[in-house]
């Protein structure tokens, strides 16, 4: 036999968060609450009801209680909660090297990710180079494969009309 609902003290609370919930997440921590005490659920039964795991319904139901009856903000996923730097201070590493490729040198990775590993204090992955790159709209450049004043009929006629060495 199962245990019986756990929460009694914030049953109120919950039936509130259903009326005026803001997000999905809410109200999901609010029915997990509410209909194991209310209508006698099971946790396989909120889980089916609310499209989630059996875990997933405990774990919501947890949040709840431990709060208070507040609904618990969920974790932020996604984005740049992890950064390393801001996006100003990223702009501000790379203008050097931007610079320098503006005057004609050369943006040399190799050399940016050196700099990043002084600046961070640790190796950094070179693909951790690549997307700083990418995330301040650089781009690699490739040579065109023939120059841009080239005269493809000039070219053509001068083939037709060339002497071919007969040794």
């Amino acid at each position: 036999m199962a245990r019986p609902a756990s929460g009694k003290e914030v049953l109120e609370k919950a039936k509130e968060t259903l009326a005026n919930a803001r997000t999905v997440e809410e109200l999901r921590q609010a029915q997990a609450v509410v209909l194991p005490l209310e209508y006698g659920f099971s946790l396989d039964q909120v889980a089916a009801v609310l499209g989630i795991s059996k875990g997933w319904a405990c774990q919501l139901r947890r949040r709840f209680i431990h709060a208070g009856g507040l609904p618990a903000e969920s974790k932020p996923r996604g984005g740049r909660h992890r950064e390393i730097m801001s996006k100003e201070e990223e702009a501000a590493f790379l203008a050097p090297f931007f610079d320098k490729a503006i005057h004609g040198g050369i943006l040399i990775v190799g050399e940016i990710k050196s700099a990043l590993d002084k600046r961070m204090g640790r190796k950094t992955a070179l693909a951790s180079t690549y997307n700083l790159l990418h995330r301040n709209n650089w781009r690699k450049l490739a040579p065109d494969k023939r120059h841009t004043k080239t005269d493809v009929d000039a070219q053509l006629e001068w083939k037709k009309n060339s002497r071919t060495s007969s040794l």
